[in-house]
């Protein structure tokens, strides 16, 4: 029963959202801020440029909510969206070559959690969130979306607009440079 009750709340929730209800769409950014930061993050955007990208972010899913088809996870469909306007705005300001730069800034409050099957305690898990994010950009955030967000290789490209096989070389490439960063015994500022 209880469970019964908890799917009609979110498919009321939902309802609500998709009708443009103020309320659900306060409830629906608490619960993707974070996701949303992420991103920007994980793209490499300054601090001061995360919140004005997440703003325009759910700005854009604001005008667009009652487009959504459910395709694809209401999860996905922001993560698309929050990926190009970071995307965008790394454009528009000229710094799109740090999408591929080794040295990428360092995520001060994201979320950790675990999820790699090799990680047995939280602080050998953040020892890996924080190489990941030495990783390339696009290395990254496939990384990112795989293993924290738990996406699927599909939903990866779509949400990046690349195909699934080059999303499959992101992932083997970045899985391949954590594990030579785990050997060498690198921490968080590249120190051994």
């Amino acid at each position: 029963m209880a469970v019964e009750a908890g799917k009609g709340h979110k498919t009321d929730w939902l309802r609500k959202l998709f009708a443009g209800d103020h309320e659900a769409f306060g409830e629906f950014v608490d619960k993707y801020k974070e996701t949303v930061f992420m991103c920007c993050r994980t793209l490499g955007l300054r601090e001061d440029d995360v919140e004005d990208v997440a703003s325009e972010t759910f700005m854009a899913a604001y005008r667009s909510i009652r487009r959504y088809r459910g395709q694809a996870e209401l999860g996905t469909w922001l993560w698309k969206i929050a990926y190009h306007k970071a995307v965008s705005h790394l454009r528009k300001y000229g710094r799109t070559g740090q999408l591929f730069d080794e040295d990428i800034e360092r995520l001060a409050d994201m979320r950790r959690r675990p999820s790699l099957d090799v990680l047995e305690d939280t602080e050998q898990a953040e020892s890996v969130w924080r190489l990941v994010m030495r990783l390339p950009k696009m290395w990254a955030v496939a990384i990112l979306l795989f293993y924290r967000e738990g996406k699927s290789v599909s939903e990866i490209a779509k949400i990046m607009e690349k195909r699934e096989n080059t999303v499959k070389t992101f992932l083997f490439r970045g899985r391949k440079k954590l594990k030579e960063l785990l050997a060498a015994g690198q921490d968080f500022d590249g120190r051994k």
